[in-house]
């Protein structure tokens, strides 16, 4: 196993056989190794430095039903909201006085947002704050829409693949298809955006083993960001009743990630610290460098629930921010409000 991190932590690759023995086979000992080895690799490329993102989740309606997902359309006992216009630039006001450069746009996929009103927000946003980056985590949208609202000035986009066994993505999302999933994240890497994917961690039917056909998935695609994240069940799903991912998977994997893709951006996700108090911590001595404390208006945090148990921290986001920052301090090192964009991405 040492000889398989070695080769990792020095060429960035491994084959998807050399992935499935690095994964199948690691003890205590060689975990602890590969996670020595990313963590050094993450400083070699970001230093100790862990960037905010200012999170937005401007919408909990959503036109897909994801087996895994709280805010489906099928869920009939959400509590469905929407922000206004007026709404997210009062929360991107809220965080650029707090210190943000970067705000992330989440949400369902709800059809209200359309090219024209997010085109609106983007520009409105990008004139009066010239230094802030904007990522969208919006769903599928066609070339045409990618490109609109880049050209207005959206700098990076998340969209998971959640899984590339198409079997599995095609039981879990209705009337979706993973090809299609692949061509949207193909489109926005030629439009010239930071380009986010990812995958959850113990989704029902899946061994550790599957995992290097998504890493090998990842490599491939070479991203700017991952996101990576346990499956955490939701009372309100098909898969209520499943067993969800574990820290110890999640945090294996995000250093396997970074040794794969030395440069990438790799957030410790909610959900990590939603299953393990100091997940977020581990996952950044693991590799990960990015976080994303919630700027949502108060009143609407605890309808957006993706999953079970999520992390509510119920304080002001002045009150959140300190709070993240000391955790991370403490845990040595340094929280950082710049744009944090990858080191090898600029605007086209």
């Amino acid at each position: 196993m040492r000889y398989l991190i070695d080769k990792l932590s020095i060429e960035n690759n491994l084959s998807q056989e050399e992935l499935e023995v690095l994964l199948t086979n690691l003890t205590e000992e060689d975990r602890d190794y590969l996670i020595e080895k990313a963590y050094e690799t993450r400083k070699e490329h970001y230093g100790n430095t862990v960037f905010f993102r200012g999170l937005i989740e401007v919408s909990n309606i959503c036109k897909c039903d994801c087996f895994y997902c709280g805010i489906r359309a099928s869920n009939k006992k959400a509590n469905r909201y929407r922000l206004s216009k007026e709404e997210i630039l009062e929360c991107c006001h809220t965080g650029y006085s707090l210190g943000y450069r970067t705000f992330v746009f989440q949400g369902g996929e709800d059809a209200y947002f359309s090219d024209e009103i997010l085109e609106s927000i983007i520009k409105t946003l990008k004139t009066r704050y010239s230094d802030i980056a904007i990522t969208l985590s919006l769903g599928e949208r066609g070339t045409k829409s990618f490109k609109r609202l880049y050209e207005a000035g959206a700098d990076r986009y998340l969209l998971r693949h959640e899984t590339v066994n198409e079997e599995l993505y095609g039981k879990l999302h209705p009337n979706m298809s993973l090809k299609n999933r692949k061509e949207c994240l193909e489109s926005l890497k030629a439009i010239g955006y930071q380009v986010g994917s990812g995958f959850l961690i113990g989704l029902p039917g899946l061994k550790l083993i599957d995992y290097a056909k998504d890493l090998v998935f990842l490599k491939e695609l070479r991203p700017h960001m991952v996101g990576i994240g346990p499956f955490i069940p939701h009372e309100d799903t098909p898969l209520k009743a499943e067993k969800g991912g574990t820290a110890y998977d999640t945090i294996t994997l995000l250093a396997i990630i970074r040794l794969l893709l030395p440069d990438v951006l790799l957030p410790a996700t909610t959900a990590l610290g939603t299953i393990d108090p100091k997940g977020r911590e581990k996952g950044f001595k693991a590799g990960a460098n990015v976080i994303m404390p919630n700027l949502s208006p108060m009143e609407c945090r605890k309808k957006y629930t993706l999953y079970n148990g999520k992390v509510f921290l119920g304080k002001e986001s002045a009150e959140e921010k300190l709070k993240i920052e000391n955790s991370i301090l403490e845990a040595g090192f340094q929280p950082i409000l710049t744009r944090g964009d990858n080191v090898r991405w600029k605007r086209k």
